[in-house]
């Protein structure tokens, strides 16, 4: 893969009842075991609001209203580079499907650091927490 070549991810914050759902990657992907805010890669010609629905009906089955957009978070890994696209997002309560994700978890704001998060999903929500 071209280092130089950053890939583009959405990624949602989903705020319901006072708490923030976190998922936590699959065995059979990068950071497998890690938790991350949902969400995936934006593919050509889609906007990152377009590419953060979809991934998110694809993933959960559910759907999403972007409230606010946070700015774009970069994090160079050993062999990519990733720039977060993050979105604070609200959802209508249906039951969410962990999907390709080992779990999902709702935490209050307090807990968020307590998880072992990917490395670039750490800049978002330390962001998120001292908005």
């Amino acid at each position: 893969m071209n280092k130089t070549s950053a890939i583009h991810v959405s990624c949602a914050i989903i705020e319901y009842n006072g708490k923030i759902l976190a998922a936590q990657r699959g065995q059979h992907t990068s950071n497998a075991g890690k938790w991350e805010f949902p969400g995936g890669k934006i593919e050509k010609g889609e906007t990152p609001e377009t590419c953060l629905r979809r991934e998110i009906q694809e993933e959960l089955a559910i759907g999403i209203a972007i409230k606010a957009t946070l700015p774009v978070f970069t994090h160079q890994y050993p062999d990519r580079t990733i720039c977060l696209h993050p979105f604070v997002c609200n959802y209508n309560g249906a039951a969410v499907n962990a999907g390709e994700h080992q779990n999902i978890a709702w935490l209050i704001p307090e807990e968020i650091p307590q998880l072992n998060w990917s490395e670039a999903d750490i800049k978002v929500w330390e962001y998120y927490l001292n908005l």
